[in-house]
């Protein structure tokens, strides 16, 4: 559905819909304007990412192992605390190496997000790179950005059981809802991904047992679910702050999850890796000490839960993510914090239709969300960046 479509249910008139343009664009240009020589000596990649990411793939590995002879008690309490984690490490790798920050190489970037795929159970490494592009491209644009819970999901689940059903399989859901929202053709890189993994799935079950790759599979899903390391993706975009559309964690998980928290910098500035993105925070101080940060995911996870007036539909919406020109300009003057509310009572079907044929045009200039090859050879020597995409898309 499209934003002018769920703007007429009963619970997307309920969303908090804003009409400035998709803030991150707007805020690095202006960061650009003042810092931009010193923001750009951080644009590149960084190997450590690669090294991390092996370490924890052989760690996983040798776990699932040694889990083999091992009681289903002890099994069960290691796919949660170990392998939970580790997993959701791996998860957010895939996020990192999918703008191409571990190698300089684009290849080598695709590549090593297939190994790190291979303990995760269920193949992920090329759906989510596409899809994730579309979620910077497009954020909180309905049709566009698929992170976006869906109005079933909005209005079905309430209350505190609900919510920790939900919660408990976060990850499937997420992993599903691109799929049924967005669908996107399957091409050789999706044969190459499923084989991979697969491959590896059966090899665990012949070799190990069945132990080793329950071992996987439940640390996939408890570790992106109600689990410590797992709050990342409630805190990322979930509205916490009325009229703040992305929340940074400055906390020590971290360490864990290679920075994802520093949320904020890193839609901002996509291009810069994960080892640099507090550089920024203090280049451009006055951009981001004024957000509204996390101090614990746990705590976001109990306040999603437990919050009647916390759900799906506690996510920022709007009709393009271009904006419209006075609230883009209210919003540069509110130093890029609060989006510009939209007046939902006000707003009459023909300046909705509007808004929603202006995303169309916008979302025709990329094929479904990701570059052609085409585009893909003229921006390749900036992939690691949405930003360069994002420009291509919008001036050609």
């Amino acid at each position: 559905m499209k934003g002018d479509e769920i703007l007429k249910t009963k619970v997307g008139s309920t969303y908090h819909w804003v009409t400035n343009g998709e803030p991150h664009a707007i805020r690095r240009r202006e960061i650009l304007n003042k810092y931009g020589d010193e923001v750009k000596k951080l644009y590149g990649y960084d190997t450590k990412t690669a090294w991390q990411v092996l370490s924890v793939v052989l760690a996983q590995f040798i776990m699932a192992y040694a889990v083999r002879g091992w009681s289903w008690g002890v099994v069960a309490i290691l796919s949660y605390v170990v392998s939970g984690t580790l997993n959701q490490n791996l998860f957010c790798a895939q996020h990192e190496i999918s703008h191409c920050l571990a190698f300089k190489k684009p290849s080598h970037n695709k590549l090593l997000a297939l190994v790190a795929n291979m303990p995760l159970v269920v193949p992920v490494a090329v759906k989510f790179r596409e899809y994730h592009h579309d979620h910077h491209l497009f954020l909180g644009v309905d049709g566009g950005d698929v992170d976006l819970p869906t109005v079933l999901e909005s209005t079905w689940i309430r209350g505190l059981g609900m919510k920790l059903l939900y919660g408990f399989v976060y990850l499937v859901v997420y992993g599903v809802r691109p799929l049924l929202v967005r669908p996107k053709q399957a091409h050789m890189g999706d044969v190459v991904n499923w084989i991979l993994v697969m491959g590896t799935n059966a090899a665990v079950l012949y070799f190990w047992g069945i132990k080793s790759l329950v071992y996987l599979f439940a640390g996939s899903i408890l570790g992106g679910g109600i689990h410590p390391l797992a709050g990342h993706l409630i805190a990322e975009h979930y509205m916490f702050e009325p009229g703040q559309e992305t929340y940074s964690y400055y906390g020590p998980l971290n360490a864990l999850s290679y920075n994802v928290g520093y949320h904020n910098e890193h839609h901002d500035f996509p291009q810069i890796p994960q080892t640099r993105l507090h550089k920024l925070r203090k280049i451009a101080p006055e951009y981001y000490e004024n957000l509204y940060q996390h101090t614990s995911w746990t705590w976001v996870l109990y306040k999603f839960f437990t919050d009647p007036n916390m759900g799906p539909w506690s996510r920022m919406h709007r009709m393009a993510r271009i904006g419209e020109e006075k609230a883009n300009a209210q919003y540069i003057t509110g130093q890029c914090r609060y989006g510009t509310k939209m007046d939902v009572a006000g707003m009459d079907q023909e300046s909705t239709a509007t808004s929603a044929q202006v995303m169309q045009e916008k979302n025709s200039k990329v094929t479904n969300g990701h570059v052609t090859r085409a585009s893909s050879r003229k921006a390749s020597k900036h992939i690691r960046s949405d930003s360069a995409i994002e420009n291509y898309a919008m001036n050609n």
